[in-house]
């Protein structure tokens, strides 16, 4: 069976590699979660994947989506899906093929709204990403930061971080973090 973005579309993904598109219940979760604060928003899609929450994201009304992926075969997949989008969507995206440890440490022309990462779940990549999106200000000081991981391999978040929301849906964990106040 296909895996379809909420407008119907198909969900392209490279056969033969380690993609695991994020499921069509957690994709809607999060835009469900995320509804009241998507229009008009800046969405960083780190470790994308497929594309799809980059998609859903310009599917809800997101401004703009930066998706940042480091395989280019699955990024190959990722631009098609994202093009699959069309007009609509033209100019309101953009996809770059890099680690996204190393796409962090550039300067940041413009902070996020929401920030969605869904790494390898055994990488160890959720507090370096988290310490790179602070250090660099990435995040909007009133955003959101959306990780996707494994039950088993909840991560903690690091300092000047904390946690607001954790949901779970079937072997996935969604948490929500934000970040904490300057003292």
């Amino acid at each position: 069976m296909a895996l379809r973005l909420s407008n119907g579309q198909k969900l392209h993904s490279p056969e033969g590699l380690e993609a695991r598109p994020t499921t069509g219940l957690v994709r809607q979760a999060v835009m469900n979660i995320l509804a009241a604060d998507l229009a008009q928003s800046r969405w960083l899609d780190l470790c994308s994947g497929s594309g799809a929450m980059a998609c859903e994201a310009l599917l809800q009304g997101a401004d703009w989506v930066q998706a940042v992926e480091r395989n280019p075969k699955i990024a190959a997949a990722a631009r098609r899906n994202l093009q699959g989008l069309g007009d609509r969507s033209k100019g309101k995206w953009a996809l770059e093929v890099c680690a996204v440890e190393r796409w962090l440490q550039q300067p940041c022309p413009e902070p996020f709204d929401l920030i969605y990462a869904d790494p390898p779940y055994a990488a160890g990549l959720y507090l370096p990403i988290a310490t790179l999106i602070s250090s660099g200000h990435w995040l909007k000081r009133d955003g959101q930061l959306l990780l996707e991981c494994e039950q088993h391999g909840k991560p903690v978040p690091p300092a000047g971080w904390m946690q607001t929301k954790e949901r779970r849906y079937g072997r996935s964990l969604v948490l929500q973090w934000e970040l904490e106040e300057a003292g």
